[in-house]
Order: structure tokens, then sequence, then C-alpha cells
């Protein structure tokens, strides 16, 4: 099917009920730049358009055909309850019969959900939480860990591959916009070009590590639905092998790249830190930028696609945006190093919470890369006694070289980061003040302190924390810690944590403090 009259005769067609060998009420149809989508009851049929764009095509029958299955394969990963059949649509546009044989065209079967609970519409409701996201942030670290890792025959997530569709995103969209942003999408072409160049051996690396793997692809807001509460990846990328086998860190991204878009750079810093908690992929912060200014230049250039489609041209809002945001992404960093001090129970998982969504860094929490050292998870006990197992002197000293080690990583990576540590020696605090001295990067010690009843209270309520901190360890670390020293006072930010979430982050003169230590030019 190639003829667009008969296009348009099959999809109106298929708005009559009596198409359906089920019982249908009401017939409702979306439109992409690449497909349309009936939702007839509880069912959605999805056909995929007949266009070639180069980085898709969908041109013949054989090779819908052949997608319709892929999307089934692929999606099936993530919601098998939302894939259900590749179904055959026989007879004629004009009186189709969908499963009956011989098929002039192919659908997707689908479960129907409700469109309110796409998480781009429950971002606009104000309803999308950071537990949403965290949720989603550790499936899709557990999700991506459980994929085989491409091998490095296939030829996918070489630097080329890398850089062939960044490259054909600026000669799609030189086309499609018109001269007057000929200048514009050069120095924003330049300014890629230069971030690929610095990441070029570290494409090579992490395809060498494994983190190249069969991915979603296309990991947006408009492409997450909640299930049960439980945010759910569907809508993969099927048309294009080479737009999912990619970097882990790439389909992370878009994601990211979405939610900084819409405005909400503590979400995307929040699914962030989750995600890497759980992965322990720091070392993919050094290509995260080349990969979300990647993914603000794809969405320029479906804009424009999508507002050719709907017949408005004219209509370059949304692509600008985007525009606006690559160039935001490419600009030089000034990242800073900043270290928490306190006992357990003050509550320092719960500030460096507020610093990482507020400023936009990354964290690391000595609890969860202690027990990563020793191969365990941030949940799982190490049936340690402290000061014992893997919380003896020695496997101390090995955490804060670790935390030491991938704040460096972090920091030379373009990214500041918090270290969520108790810093109860004199010795570990100089360790990461000296680092920040000699990469000349801002530096901070946010101390924290707190009523001791009410940090008794939180240490015997913890469930399901990485920390394993109980009375009797805060009261061997009181009597072993080391207070700050004199000479530590210009970096310090003192910070009470009495009280509730919203008063701590209304200490106004603290906050002030910290943006005076790290929000340097």
């Amino acid at each position: 099917m190639i003829n667009c009259d008969l296009d348009r005769t099959l999809i109106q067609a298929l708005q009559s009920p009596e198409c359906y060998p089920h019982a249908v009420t009401e017939i409702r149809l979306l439109e992409t730049h690449i497909s349309w989508v009936l939702l007839a009851d509880e069912f959605a049929y999805k056909i995929k358009k007949p266009v070639d764009f180069g980085f898709l095509d969908f041109s013949t029958l054989a090779k819908r055909q052949f997608f319709c299955h892929e999307e089934l394969r692929l999606n099936r990963r993530f919601a098998p309850g939302l894939y259900l059949d590749v179904i055959n649509i026989a007879g004629s546009p004009q009186h189709p019969i969908l499963g009956g044989t011989p098929a002039f065209e192919y659908a997707v079967k689908m479960q129907r959900f409700a469109e309110q609970d796409v998480l781009e519409h429950v971002l606009e409701r104000g309803e999308l939480t950071r537990q949403h996201l965290q949720l989603l942030a550790k499936r899709l670290a557990e999700f991506h860990a459980e994929l085989p890792p491409c091998k490095s025959e296939a030829g996918y997530g070489n630097p080329e591959q890398v850089a062939a569709p960044a490259t054909q995103n600026f000669q799609q969209l030189a086309l499609l916009l018109n001269a007057s942003y000929s200048a514009r999408l050069q120095n924003l072409h330049a300014e890629s070009e230069t971030e690929f160049q610095r990441c070029q051996p570290l494409f090579a690396q992490r395809l060498q590590t494994g983190k190249v793997r069969e991915c979603h692809g296309d990991l947006h807001l408009g492409n997450l639905v909640l299930l049960d509460d439980q945010p759910t990846p569907f809508d993969g990328i099927e048309f294009n092998p080479e737009l999912r086998w990619i970097d882990v860190i790439n389909d992370l991204a878009f994601l990211l790249m979405d939610l900084q878009h819409r405005q909400r750079p503590d979400l995307a810093y929040a699914c962030l830190d989750a995600y890497l908690q759980a992965s322990g992929d720091y070392a993919g912060l050094a290509v995260l930028r080349f990969y979300l200014g990647y993914r603000a230049m794809v969405m320029a250039k479906v804009s424009v696609i999508r507002a050719r489609q709907l017949d408005e041209p004219a209509d370059l809002t949304q692509c600008l945006s985007y525009l606006n945001l690559a160039e935001q992404l490419y600009l030089p960093a000034k990242p800073a190093l900043i270290i928490t001090y306190g006992l357990p129970g003050c509550g320092k998982t719960t500030v460096s919470q507020i610093v990482l969504e507020n400023y936009q860094v990354i964290r690391l929490r000595s609890d969860v890369e202690r027990k990563r050292l020793f191969g365990l998870s941030a949940e799982q006990s190490s049936d340690s006694a402290i000061p014992g197992g893997i919380y003896t002197q020695e496997a101390t000293q090995r955490t804060y070289q670790h935390l030491l080690d991938v704040s460096r990583q972090i920091l030379q990576s373009g990214f500041s980061v918090i270290v969520d540590a108790a810093f109860l020696k004199v010795v570990e605090r100089a360790q990461f003040r000296q680092l920040a001295g000699q990469l000349d990067l801002p530096f901070a010690i946010v101390a924290i302190s707190t009523d001791e009843v009410l940090q008794r209270q939180r240490i015997l309520a913890r469930q399901q924390d990485a920390s394993e901190a109980d009375l009797t360890v805060l009261d061997k670390l009181k009597s072993a810690s080391e207070c700050l020293t004199e000479y530590e006072l210009p970096w310090v930010v003192n910070v009470g944590n009495n009280g509730s979430l919203d008063e701590l982050t209304k200490q106004t003169a603290a906050w002030n403090r910290l943006d005076s230590l790290i929000l340097v030019d």
C-alpha cells in the first residue's frame, strides 16, 4: 500500500466498528509522523505509514510486516501485557477485514491504556513524582544490566556509528529550515563535533566494556505510561537497529533531556541519581553531555517534521526551544565538589537529595558505594557487625579512596558532585579539599546538625535503606568524630535538620552560603 489515497481510504474505513472482530462502541484516530493508531475501545491498532525518511523505511509491505513483528518482540521486553499480536488486514482499503487473509497491510494490536496515564500528561498535571522516576531509573538500570552486550563485529556503537545519526540530524534540519537558521545550525554542529571529538576514544571504550546494548532507543515521557503506578516504557525503536543498539547512557539521555526541556531539571537529576546508584555507571557521565545534545537535536528535527505533517510548517516554536536547550547543554561547565559532614541519623541523604535536585549535581552515597565495592546491592544486608566485615578501618579507607577516585572522574566529566558520607575524620575531608584544589574547582562542606532525640528516632525508623548504622554505631562514632577545624571554616555551610523537608529547603542563609561557595564564574 503506497498510494496516499488508498492510505486515507483505509484509515477512514477502519473508523467503522464493523471492521473489528470484537465489539466496538467508539473509535478514535491518533496520528504521528510515522504511524496511525486506531483506538477501538479496549484495544489499539497501530499501522505504519508507507514512508521513507532515510533513518526509517516503511515503504514496502514486506518491510512494514517485518517491523510490526520487531515492534512486538522488542516492546514485550518492557510491557508484555500491552503488546498482544501482529494482525493481518485483509479485504480491501474500502472494506478491510482485521485478521483475514491475504494481508495487504499489517497492524500491531495493543492493549489500550488511559492516555491520561502517559507520563507527559502526568507531568502536566503536576502528579509526576521523584519516586516515580526513581522507580523507573532503577528498573531501567536492571533492564540494561540484563541485556547482552553488543559484539564489536556487529558495527554498532563504534565512533563512526555514533557520529552518523548526529550528523544526519544537522543535515536534515538544514533542509527543513530556511536559510536564516543556517548560521545557528552551523554553530551547533561545530559544538556537537567538538564534543564528539572529545568523546571519540570514550565511545570505543564504552563499546569494548559492554555498554552498547539493544536498548529502548526512544525513551521520552510520551513513551512511558503508569501501569499500576509503575512507570512502564512502550513504543521502543523497531525501525532502525542502529538507533536502539546504543550506549545505555544514550538510552537514558533522552528521558533526561525531555525532563530538562520541560523545565524539570530537578526530576532529571533525581532520575539520573537513582540510575547511577543502581548501575554504578559513573563512567557514562563522560559521554552524557554529547548524548543530551544529540537527543535535543533529534527532537528539533522531529518537531519540524510533525509541524509539516500537520500543515503548520511555519510553527517552529518547539524546534527553536530544542535548539535553545542544545546550546545550553554545550556551554562550558564549571563543576564544584561538595562533601557532607555529620553523624548517622542527621539527615545527610535528605540534604544531599535537596542539593542534587536544586543544584543539578551528581551524588555519591558512601553507604551505596561501600556495598558496591563488596559486591552487594544497596538494599542487601552485609551481615557485618560494625566495625567488622565491610566496616573495618581498612574497608572504610578503601571506600573513601573509591569515593575520591569516582569524584575525580565525575568532575573531569564536567559535572558537579556531592559526596554523601560522614567525613568524621579531618584527613578524609582534607583529601577531597585537595582534589578540588588540584582541579581548581569550588569546594564546600555541608555540615548537618540535628536534635539528638530526633537523630536517634530516625535511626530506629530506618527501613530498606543502604545505611546499616544503629544506635550503638552512633554512640561509637560520636566519640571518634573529629570536629571541623578553624582552617576548614571558610568552606563550611551549616544546615540544621530538625524540622520538615519544607523547613529545610527554606534555610535561606545556608543555601545562599552554598551559592557563594560553588556558583563561581
